[in-house]
């Protein structure tokens, strides 16, 4: 899909519709700030028993080859996905990432990201036991969503810190334009929608340059 067919005009849609794993699905659309939309798909990832079976079933299939020895992922839309991919590989335990320096933690290492989605950089937590799991592990980083990468390439740095080995990165979808890289493990796209001001500005420049890489 070209650049231009995942960046669309925003003139008050209420659904995308999208159809992964033999599933149609209606995500809302749902406004993020600053001229742009995003199909949301919070609602499917975190309750819809059916989707995030299947889901984690294929992920599971699609990384096999890469021979992971453990699933990393963010907090806390992909959790249940994770679970299930994880469950698809055979292993016994996968690792969730912190949004949040929580009192419980003996020990901890971070790092800083921002999202299209947030408005204020997040910081991403791994505790000293997680830390200890992945070292010397192949890992396979998973979210629900691929934008701009940011939360990915934070993901690696704080993998490659702890003295893990990323082998794959894998998602349901990728969002948007920014992802350029063919790294991806990835099932089908999204598009953002934008405002007429900011698709009339992308037409006449990458909307890459326009928004920034968050």
């Amino acid at each position: 899909m070209n650049s231009t067919g995942l960046v669309r005009f925003y003139e008050g849609q209420v659904f995308h519709e999208v159809e992964v794993f033999g599933l149609r699905r209606s995500l809302p659309i749902v406004p993020i700030g600053d001229g742009l939309w995003i199909a949301s798909d919070a609602g499917l990832v975190l309750g819809d028993v059916e989707f995030i079976g299947r889901a984690g079933r294929e992920v599971a299939n699609a990384v096999r080859r890469y021979d992971p020895g453990i699933i990393v992922t963010a907090e806390a839309k992909a959790i249940a996905m994770a679970y299930e991919v994880a469950k698809g590989l055979g292993h016994g335990r996968f690792v969730v990432v912190r949004m949040s320096v929580k009192g419980y933690m003996r020990g901890y290492v971070t790092e800083s990201v921002k999202s299209i989605t947030t408005r204020e950089p997040q910081t991403l937590v791994l505790t000293s036991e997680d830390v200890e799991f992945i070292r010397g592990r192949r890992v396979c980083l998973f979210d629900d969503v691929v934008s701009t990468g940011s939360t990915m390439r934070t993901l690696e740095r704080l993998v490659n810190r702890v003295g893990g080995e990323v082998v794959c990165r894998a998602c349901i979808w990728r969002e948007g334009p920014w992802y350029a890289s063919n790294d991806l493990v990835f099932f089908d796209y999204l598009p953002i929608y934008v405002s007429r001001e900011l698709y009339g500005r992308f037409m006449n420049k990458s909307l890459i340059g326009v928004l920034g890489d968050e």
